[in-house]
């Protein structure tokens, strides 16, 4: 019996790994390579479209990583009184916050307004429909940076726990 467990939880942290790990990676991939890349190949208004196509399936895999994570911290962590522990749900919990936030409230309003903008390549950047998308822009890019350096430490706090 004593094998079995011991499977499990190896299983256990191999999936907590790559969960961070396609967390980490999705993000980075997605920000840093796939978005500039379609920028730089199509219009504004295209490349917008395109990007556009993918947000719905990037949330959705961003806030079940962090679901997933946090399910699994519970098994990898055996020593929950340990600080560690506590700031890994603690960065977990603000994940899924902040993923829920960007999914249900934030991208929806932003798709609300950018159905509003015929172009952006001919609407002009002054106007209040632009200014109101880019503030709400900066505000998701920002968000998804604090996931990414989120994910990042975490990372970080499990190869410390490895020490």
């Amino acid at each position: 019996m004593q094998y079995n467990c011991n499977v499990n939880k190896t299983f256990s942290i191999v999936l907590y790994d790559v969960t961070l790990a396609l967390w980490v990676g999705g993000i980075t991939i997605f920000t840093f390579i796939v978005t500039p890349a379609i920028f730089r190949s199509f219009d504004r208004d295209m490349a917008g479209r395109i990007v556009g196509t993918f947000f719905n399936g990037y949330f959705l895999y961003n806030l079940s990583l962090s679901v997933i994570a946090f399910m699994l911290a519970f098994i990898v962590w055996p020593d929950r009184a340990k600080s560690a522990f506590k700031i890994t749900l603690l960065l977990i919990a603000a994940a899924i916050a902040v993923n829920l936030f960007v999914s249900f409230k934030l991208y929806p309003d932003i798709l609300a307004v950018k159905r509003q903008i015929v172009s952006f390549v001919t609407t002009p950047k002054d106007s209040p429909l632009r200014r109101q998308f880019t503030r709400m822009h900066v505000v998701s890019a920002v968000m998804n940076l604090f996931l990414l350096a989120d994910g990042v430490a975490l990372l970080i706090i499990r190869a410390y726990r490895l020490k």
